[in-house]
C-alpha cells in the first residue's frame, strides 16, 4: 500500500475544518451534527474519524489555530525592537487574520466574526473549549505583555501601569472590534488603527497629531 504523504494529511485535516467552520457559521453548533461536518466535505465518517473524535474536538482545534495566529503575529511583532505602535500592530494581526479567513462566507457575508462569538458563547457551558480557550487568551496576553515591556523600555509608553493591565485592554479592543463585526457587519482594520491611534493621542498635544 502506498504510504500517504504528510502533504496530503494536512490538505485533508485542512478540508474537514474549513468544512466544519462552514457549517458551525451558517447554523451554530448545536444545529450542527457531524453528518452536516461529513455532507460539507464529501468525505465518509472513517476519513473523517482519523483526524477528530467529533464535533467537539473540531470545536477545539478550530479556536486553537486561530488563537495560535493571532499569539504568532503578536510574537512576531514583539521581536523587532521598538514593536509596531498599538494602533497598528492590533489592526496588522486583525488583518491578517480576517483576510485569511474571508473565504468562509455565509449568503455572501463574512462568517468568521459571528463564528468567533459563537465560541465565546460555547465557553460558558463547555468546561473544556473554556480551558482551550483560557490557556490561549493566557499566551495572547503574555506576547502582548511584553510588546507592551518593550514599549516602556524605549520610552514609548508610561511606565507605571503594568504591562497586564495594558495587554488586557487591547485584547478588549480587537475582542469588541470582532464583535461589532458579527453584530453590525464588515469594517476594515483600518478603522480601528485610526481610533486607537486618536486616543493613543490624548495627553500629548492633540491639535498637532
Amino acid at each position: 500500500m502506498a504510504r500517504v504523504s504528510q502533504a496530503h494529511l494536512d490538505a485533508r485535516r485542512r478540508q474537514i475544518l474549513d468544512g466544519a467552520a462552514l457549517c458551525f457559521a451558517r447554523n451554530g453548533f448545536h444545529a450542527t451534527s457531524m453528518q452536516d461536518v461529513l455532507k460539507e466535505v464529501d468525505l465518509s465518517a472513517g476519513a473523517v474519524y482519523r483526524y477528530f473524535s467529533g464535533k467537539e474536538e473540531l470545536i477545539a482545534a478550530i479556536v486553537g489555530e486561530v488563537l495560535g495566529q493571532v499569539r504568532d503575529g503578536f510574537e512576531e511583532a514583539a521581536r523587532a525592537t521598538p514593536p509596531p505602535s498599538p494602533d497598528v500592530l492590533v489592526a496588522s494581526v486583525l488583518g491578517r487574520i480576517l483576510a485569511a479567513k474571508e473565504s468562509l462566507t455565509v449568503d455572501g457575508r463574512p462568517a468568521f466574526p459571528g463564528l468567533v462569538v459563537q465560541v465565546w458563547a460555547e465557553t460558558l457551558r463547555n468546561e473544556e473549549l473554556s480551558t482551550v480557550l483560557r490557556e490561549g487568551y493566557g499566551a495572547v496576553r503574555g506576547a502582548w505583555a511584553r510588546i507592551v515591556g518593550e514599549y516602556q523600555d524605549a520610552g514609548m509608553m508610561r511606565s507605571d501601569v503594568p504591562p497586564e493591565y495594558v495587554a488586557r485592554t487591547m485584547m478588549a479592543a480587537a475582542m469588541g472590534f470582532l464583535a461589532q463585526q458579527a453584530l453590525f457587519g464588515p469594517t476594515s482594520a483600518d478603522e480601528l488603527a485610526a481610533g486607537l491611534r486618536a486616543l493613543m493621542s490624548m495627553g500629548g498635544d492633540a491639535g498637532t497629531r
